[in-house]
């Protein structure tokens, strides 16, 4: 990747699911560390970062990770972006912690012993070493998104896509995880309902019916998408309200 080249670039990304067009003409070129989405039910959010995972290819377009086209090229963009979803229940598929994060640097290229060595030292970061062999269905659900945490950040990614993680988590494992995300070394970007989450990111965008509506400072597109909901909030039109 070019030295001055953006670490997150989207071109002209249009995607059309189920005979909705979900995202139309996306632009986004971004180089920050932290980054917010914001939007009502419906808007593309969810749909945006995961064409930015790779994980669903535009029908036109293109998006670019660190230089990867993460939707063609899966085995390099295994490596530069990771992704945590709002259920964890969506993410883990193995029946015991160290087998669920290993999966990840397995799929990265890593040997088995490497993988393992890895695993190790993730859960030692995390002071979770006596997790090592413990089924993942005795976990509570934050226990279970910190074990999708870890499995990620071991994977060293890039950029980290997070959408709604801390969503139906009590206050104190909600802070606790969020500690952990704001102590991440890589790029973060990150999908909410609530706009406290994004307080003091450096950049917000506002998706509106797949499009973006604002992309800026974070306390500028903040305001006006607060300002916007208070205001869709206080109508009396149902129609207005999002499914």
């Amino acid at each position: 990747m070019p030295p001055d080249a953006p670490l997150i670039e989207l071109r002209d990304v249009a995607l059309t699911l189920d005979g909705r067009r979900v995202l139309d003409g996306v632009d986004l070129a971004a180089t920050e560390r932290r980054i917010g989405i914001v939007g009502r039910n419906g808007s593309g959010k969810s749909t945006l970062i995961r064409v930015i995972a790779g994980l669903i290819a535009p029908d036109r377009g293109q998006a670019r990770v660190g230089g990867v086209d993460v939707a063609h090229d899966r085995k390099r963009a295994v490596g530069v972006v990771g992704m945590l979803f709002q259920n964890p229940d969506h993410q883990i598929i193995f029946p015991t912690i160290e087998e669920e994060i290993a999966f990840g640097l397995t799929q990265q290229g890593r040997s088995k012993s490497e993988a393992a060595r890895a695993v190790a030292a993730i859960l030692s970061r995390f002071d979770k070493a006596h997790w090592a062999g413990a089924a993942v269905h005795t976990l509570s659900q934050g226990q279970k998104q910190l074990v999708c945490l870890m499995a990620v950040l071991a994977m060293e990614p890039a950029v980290i896509l997070l959408d709604e993680p801390l969503s139906g988590l009590d206050i104190p494992t909600r802070m606790q995880l969020g500690r952990y995300l704001d102590a991440a070394p890589a790029t973060l970007v990150h999908v909410s309902h609530d706009p406290d989450a994004l307080t003091g990111y450096e950049r917000v965008i506002w998706l509106d019916a797949g499009r973006i509506k604002q992309d800026g400072p974070a306390a500028r597109v903040l305001a006006a998408y607060g300002a916007e909901m208070r205001r869709a909030g206080g109508r009396d039109d149902l129609s207005d309200l999002a499914g």
